[in-house]
């Protein structure tokens, strides 16, 4: 998946475990610091709960990363997948380049071809809605967290989300790191 970054080319693609370490320093950095974020890769990785994780190379080294973890349905629903999206981090330096941008995009894009129907993220409506994030209680979804208007999902397959009533929790892992 190589394209342009300002001028150079970059590549995004899946994470291996020998990348897990320099995904979390990114995370660490991102975050100025905090250890949650970089915890909550480690932990996922660990768990094997990490259908898609993505980084992004340029010149030679992760500049950003992306992941995305199944989320718990209550009532369970066998035919419906939804993964969550958290974290994603972009090293200061690159940021404001696209990075992240291109990231979700095609974490989003790999989980549609992975097969599963939603996607939901908890953040800032007027960043995730360029994605086709919507306020997820609309489309009759609900979080454990109670909150309405910054959780938002976007549907991956058309119809995936009809006659939807259901609440996501996020994985233990989320708990365990204080997210």
């Amino acid at each position: 998946m190589p394209s342009t970054i300002t001028g150079v080319e970059s590549e995004i693609r899946s994470v291996t475990q020998d990348e897990i370490e320099l995904v979390c320093d990114v995370h660490r950095v991102a975050f100025d610091g905090r250890e949650e974020e970089p915890r909550l890769v480690q932990l996922l990785h660990a768990a094997g709960k990490t259908p898609i994780s993505l980084a992004a190379h340029y010149e030679g080294r992760i500049v950003g990363h992306v992941l995305f973890s199944p989320m718990i349905l209550d009532p369970p629903k066998p035919c419906l997948g939804i993964v969550g999206l958290a974290p994603v981090g972009v090293l200061p330096e690159h940021q404001g380049r696209g990075i992240g941008s291109r990231l979700i995009r095609q974490g989003l894009l790999a989980c549609g071809e992975a097969g599963y129907g939603a996607a939901v993220v908890l953040g800032e409506p007027g960043y995730y809605s360029r994605f086709g994030f919507g306020r997820a209680s609309g489309r009759g979804i609900g979080n454990e967290y109670g909150v309405d208007e910054p959780f938002m999902v976007v549907e991956l397959k058309k119809g995936a989300l009809d006659k939807t009533s259901v609440t996501v929790k996020y994985q233990p892992e989320f708990r365990w790191c204080g997210l």
